[in-house]
């Protein structure tokens, strides 16, 4: 049962004795226990409800309605979808490679496939029983985004430590067959699912297409903080070189035979390898970009349609040079440097610094993991007149960092102009030309 918070005036549930604070119990016959059962049922012109009131006593209400007519209800989600815990314990989980002490809502453990559904978050499907997976299939729940890993039973079982973790390729093909779709992650960890184990994954789930739609391959992140875990080497020059390689060839395949390259490397392997990212068309309409699949590429392409814009206009500038700090990811860096080279105006020095992150250790590189006080030991010593510092480094909504220094505190410590930048090319460029200081 779910229960309803509020219920709109004139609306079909009003009319027909619906009221706030009953709970729907099912919907033509079918058990409703939550918001996903009760979407998928509302849709139907003619709905047979049991509805409780908060007594408890239970009645049947017919309601009428054209098909697609909002029911008029709203919903208790903050019961009805509580996100449900992950019952893993992956080699490679980065919460159990954080320092205690941080705020509460770092360590939250989701593993929930109704998020999955609504927000596209990752899910392993192991905290899913048969009955449960078969509401799934029922709701035509898709697309569902779903970490593989591997599809060796054994290697999967392994690196999540979970017993119950073999069956994803099993439940991956019954998602197909009932005409569901999912896109997949490979979290790679050198010596667990790289190498043969790897190419089988790929295989795999390339012969689940089109049911499976694209796969994504990231890096183990490797924190300072695994002394009591299971060692885990980073991927290295070496193995990323070879990586790109023999995904280019596998792409190539997957092009020739589906019109699709369909697995994508996270950017983090190419700043690895050293190497330049592929092209805007290898991202094709960048389906992994919420997992770092082209995130450096698509800034590229923004950078350059916000400068052509600009370009049109005469814009004011100061009559004196302006320096400015950027502080980025180490991995990142050298690709933020050739932006600035190419679209700083003339009357604008930029100064790209790599952060050492000593918060998380030296092997995390990316951008969005920088804390408030290793961003300010990169800023020690430094002449400039102000700073631009990517929105990633932020809490969502927040002036926080991941260390819970505020952006307060740093710019008061730094003693200097920090602006916020949204993490997109046009911001970048604007910010460089110094335009829309909205956020200092």
């Amino acid at each position: 049962m779910i229960r309803i918070l509020s219920v709109s005036p004139s609306s079909p549930a009003e009319k027909a004795g619906i009221h706030p604070g009953e709970g729907i119990v099912s919907i033509n016959g079918e058990q409703v226990i939550d918001e996903i059962d009760f979407q998928d049922l509302i849709v139907h012109p003619h709905l047979e409800m049991e509805i409780s009131d908060p007594a408890g006593n239970v009645r049947p209400v017919s309601v009428a309605k054209s098909r697609w007519e909002s029911l008029g209800v709203v919903l208790d989600e903050t019961v009805v979808m509580k996100p449900r815990s992950c019952r893993n314990h992956c080699i490679f989980c980065f919460i159990d490679q954080m320092p205690k002490g941080m705020r509460r809502s770092l360590y939250v453990r989701d593993d929930d496939w109704r998020l999955s559904l609504m927000m596209g978050n990752y899910v392993t499907l192991t905290n899913v029983d048969d009955m449960e997976f078969a509401r799934i299939l029922r709701r035509k729940a898709s697309p569902l985004y779903i970490s593989v890993h591997a599809t060796d039973p054994e290697v999967r079982c392994r690196m999540l430590r979970n017993p119950n973790a073999g069956n994803i390729l099993e439940r991956l093909q019954a998602m197909r067959e009932h005409g569901l779709q999912f896109h997949a992650q490979i979290v790679l960890c050198p010596g667990y699912n790289d190498g043969a184990v790897l190419k089988r994954t790929l295989d795999d789930l390339a012969s689940l297409w089109p049911s499976a739609l694209s796969v994504a391959i990231v890096p183990i992140g490797v924190t300072k903080f695994r002394d009591k875990l299971t060692q885990i080497p980073c991927v290295d020059q070496e193995a990323a070189e070879q990586l790109t390689r023999e995904l280019q060839i596998f792409q190539e395949h997957c092009l020739k035979e589906f019109g699709t390259r369909f697995a994508f490397l996270s950017d983090e392997f190419y700043c690895i390898a050293g190497m330049d990212m592929p092209e805007e068309e290898n991202y094709e309409d960048y389906p992994q970009i919420e997992n770092g699949v082209g995130m450096i590429r698509q800034f590229e392409e923004e950078c350059e349609q916000a400068f052509r814009e600009l370009s049109k206009h005469k814009l004011p500038h100061p009559d004196h040079i302006v320096h400015l700090a950027i502080p980025t990811g180490v991995s990142v860096a050298p690709h933020i440097e050739k932006l600035c080279e190419r679209y700083a105006p003339n009357w604008v020095r930029t100064e790209v610094i790599p952060v050492v992150n000593r918060f998380f250790g030296e092997t995390i590189t990316v951008t969005g993991l920088i804390v408030g006080r290793d961003l300010l030991q990169a800023l020690e010593g430094k002449t400039y007149d102000a700073v631009l510092i990517s929105g990633s480094m932020l809490r969502e909504n927040t002036e926080c960092f991941l260390d819970d220094m505020t952006l307060d505190e740093v710019r008061t410590k730094a003693g200097k102009t920090i602006r916020v930048v949204e993490n997109n090319g046009d911001a970048f460029v604007r910010a460089l030309y110094q335009l829309e200081d909205d956020n200092e």
